[in-house]
């Protein structure tokens, strides 16, 4: 009886965990994706990530003085941030995305 609940709980261990880690790599794959997507827009001007994305929902000077432009949405009820950093002369020169997916 031991043995069996051994190889049971063996058995159960290892499904969780091969679990674990194909959600990981979804995940990962997902980020990945994200960043591919909006790296598009670095070295682009204001106007051309405008015209994608449209207004953002808030924009504000960062403490070195450049534009910073955020869009927020929700998919799944799950709320997503996507940051965008533009210079003085109003090209995108970085972005973060929090809970895109």
């Amino acid at each position: 009886m031991k043995k069996l609940k051994l190889i049971f709980t063996i058995l159960v261990l290892t499904t969780t965990i091969a679990a674990c880690q194909t959600i990981k790599e979804k995940t990962n794959s997902i980020v990945k994706k994200e960043n591919q997507e909006l790296s598009r827009f670095l070295g682009k001007s204001l106007n051309d990530l405008q015209a994608s994305l449209g207004k953002p929902d808030e924009d504000f000077k960062n403490a070195i003085g450049n534009l910073i432009f955020v869009y927020n949405s929700k998919k799944y009820g799950i709320p997503c941030e996507r940051r965008f950093e533009i210079n003085a002369e109003l090209i995108v020169i970085g972005f973060v995305s929090n809970g895109c997916f």
